[in-house]
């Protein structure tokens, strides 16, 4: 059994889905933004502030190394740029959580923590700047994904037995 390797924009439900494919699974999660917070012992939000963007994809590529040679049978949630790690295929199977970027805000908005969601988001604070992000991002995912699911107006348990369902045929 290979990891799973869960990308997509941020805001997509990455997380989120996570948790519920470990409620209903043998696996474990790891989250790469958590082990970078961990690592740093700081939020990202702060790394980006303090040391920039450039920084942060360093300690992602960093992380994607030790995952790839110290992990196995763990779903792994990674933050919205890590796809462009040059190791992913070799981490695990990659699933692209796919959703427009216009459902993606409707979801973030309908969150009980919308606020704490939007606030630890840096890359969406300006809203048309992160739309072109998402844009430009998008294709990158299709291309990589070794498995494509569409988000959109499902439920977490939709989305996680979708998954579970679409990892086991491959193995």
């Amino acid at each position: 059994m290979k990891n799973i390797v869960l990308i997509g924009f941020m805001g997509v439900g990455k997380g989120s889905i996570a948790r519920e494919i470990v409620k209903n699974s043998h696996y474990i999660a790891i989250d790469t933004d958590d082990l970078i917070e961990s690592m740093q012992n700081r939020k990202i939000k702060k790394i980006f502030e303090q040391e920039g963007e450039t920084f942060f994809r360093e300690l992602e590529k960093n992380i994607a190394l030790w995952l790839e040679n110290s992990v196995n049978n763990t779903l792994i949630s990674t933050g919205g740029g890590f796809y462009k790690v040059k190791n992913l295929k070799k981490i695990g199977t990659v699933i692209l959580l796919d959703s427009p970027f216009e459902e993606i805000l409707k979801r973030i908005h309908e969150h009980p923590h919308a606020k704490n969601k939007l606030k630890k988001r840096p890359l969406l604070s300006d809203m048309e700047a992160a739309k072109k992000l998402y844009e430009l991002r998008r294709p990158e995912y299709l291309a990589i994904a070794d498995v494509v699911i569409d988000v959109t107006n499902k439920s977490l348990e939709e989305c996680s037995k979708e998954i579970l369902n679409k990892v086991k045929k491959d193995a």
